[in-house]
Formats: structure tokens, sequence, C-alpha cells
């Protein structure tokens, strides 16, 4: 009975970490036969747990949604990664979820060993979280974009640009990314017929269309870093590209990615893509990196940069 209910709860704990699991796949990962895979499923089904199922061939199962919630196991690991989470939303970040993060949190830590509980106060204790008055995002329109990008369901809404400007969107939604407290959508816009980059806070009357797609080539491998790009460049009226005498490491510890993108060169040069509102402010962006640089484009900056430089030579040269 032992080795049954052992053997249950790591079935149990595969259907919780991937959403579809062939039978050829289980039988394999538990080293049972499928005659006792089907019996350790109709156990579970018994338990409460809605364990869907596919004949054939191909045929596999997938643990669905129910009712009622039934128990989630996590490792040691996990159970932290959630606890620190929880404690993180209590604080505010995304609207409408601090007061159930709340409540999650204190159901966890009744459960949890006190090994664990002494890691997470450990954690807590030196974690310090600094709010800078971004804007929040509320916790349906989170859980309603992450299902449609897990499940591909297109997606409509409203939609206002940093101009101010209205639109309705039709999309593929593919990724979430957080960058600091904002949250962002890439998704193909089947208007535009292209990638697009949508802040989610502005993003009004979420609904799925009922148009499933399929997954497209992400529009590039690292889309955190395509994000930022478009945080740090894309969006500026004024861009240069510059080649900085440092290695691509080094400048990492310098340019935040709200400032600009890095490109390793070699292992002593690298190239950054900066934006700014100005010419004036890019030229100063610039010199404050530290390191010896090549303008590259465009070429008003160069112009720019010896304006500065003899304005910085006229204020050395004033006697104090």
């Amino acid at each position: 009975m032992l080795e049954t209910s052992a053997r249950l709860l790591k079935l149990l704990s595969l259907f919780q970490a991937r959403r579809y699991w062939s039978g050829s796949e289980l039988v394999e990962r538990l080293g049972i036969t499928s005659r006792t895979l089907r019996r350790d499923v109709d156990r579970l089904r018994h338990l409460g747990y809605p364990v869907h199922s596919t004949s054939g061939t191909s045929g596999g199962y997938q643990l669905g949604a129910g009712a009622t919630l039934p128990p989630l196991l996590l490792d040691d690991d996990e159970a932290v990664a959630v606890a620190v989470g929880l404690r993180a939303a209590a604080g505010g970040g995304v609207a409408g979820i601090e007061e159930s993060s709340v409540r999650a949190l204190a159901k966890l830590e009744q459960v949890l060993p006190s090994r664990l509980r002494r890691r997470i106060t450990a954690l807590h204790s030196i974690i310090v979280p600094v709010t800078n008055g971004g804007p929040k995002v509320d916790a349906a329109l989170l859980s309603l974009i992450a299902g449609a990008c897990r499940d591909c369901d297109g997606v409509r809404f409203a939609y206002r640009d940093k101009g101010g400007e209205a639109s309705t969107r039709q999309v593929e939604p593919h990724r979430l990314v957080n960058y600091g407290r904002r949250w962002y959508l890439v998704a193909w816009d089947a208007g535009r017929e292209d990638w697009r980059t949508f802040r989610v806070d502005r993003i009004e009357k979420p609904a799925l269309s009922g148009r499933r797609f399929v997954q497209r080539k992400l529009p590039a491998e690292d889309i955190a870093a395509y994000v930022t790009k478009g945080i740090a460049y894309d969006q500026y009226p004024c861009r240069a590209s510059v080649v900085l005498h440092a290695s691509a490491d080094r400048m990492a510890e310098l340019v935040p990615c709200s400032m600009g993108t890095l490109e390793a060169i070699d292992e002593s040069r690298c190239m950054v893509h900066v934006g700014a509102h100005s010419i004036e402010m890019l030229a100063a962006y610039i010199a404050m990196f530290g390191v010896d640089f090549e303008v590259r484009e465009p070429p008003e900056l160069v112009e720019q940069i010896g304006r500065l430089a003899e304005r910085l030579e006229r204020a050395v040269a004033v006697p104090v």
C-alpha cells in the first residue's frame, strides 16, 4: 500500500508539472505497466482529480479542472518560491490580489515544515522591496492573457498607446514579460500583420475572440531582450549605436537595460543601442558610461558630443 501511495503522489506530481502526457511516457517514467497506470488513474479520479484520457496509439492523459481545487504537490524549492512570491504579491504590483495573497500565504505557511519556514523567514528578512509608483495591473486581466497564451486563444481588446491614441486590436498572444512594475504582452497583431508589444496596463475590455491559432516563431530567441530593446531604444525619437571599448560583461553592470541594449563585438568591445528624447540627452548618457567609445550613428551625435566637450572644458577652466 505504501508503494502504491508513493506512486500515486509521483503520478500526480507529473500531471501538475505538465499539461499533457502520453500513456507510454507515464509508463516509462513510473516503471509500471499500462494496466497499472490505468488503475492508478482510476484511483486519482476516485480521490476527486479530474484526469481526462484519450484512446488510441497516440492516446494520453491530462489533468483537467474540477469542481473543487485538489491539493497541489510542491517540493521544497517550489514551496519556498511560492511563499516568497506570495509575500511579494501581498505588497502590491498586481492590483486586486494583495488580500488573496495574504490568505494563501497563511495557509501555505501553516503546513510548511519548520526547516522551510526558517528558509523563507531568512529570505524575507533580507529582501527589501522598492516601490516606484508604477501602474498596477488587474490580476484577472493577467490571468486571462496568460491563459490565452497557454491555450493559443486569440484575444481582442481596446488599446491606448503612449500618445493617447485609442484603437481596437485582434491579436494572437504569445508571451507575457514582466519588467520592473510593468507587464508587456508580445503578440502577433492580425490587423497590422506583424509583431507588437503592448503595455498590459493600457489594455481595456479584453475578451477571447474564439479564434484558435498555431504558435508562430517568436520575433527573437531572447524575448525578454526583445521587449527591453523596445523600451530602451525603439520607442525614442533619438537613437544611437555606439561602440564601447569595454567588454559586454563589464558594461552590463553599468548600462541598465532601461537605458540601452548591449551586443558583444569581441572580448574588449561591445555595441550599445541607446535611445533618448533629445540628442543632448543621448550625448550625456554616453559620456556617463565612463569608457572610450566610437559613435556609429547618427552623425549629429558626434557634433553634439563636441559641443558638450567644449562646455565641460569651459566649466573646468573657470577659477574657483
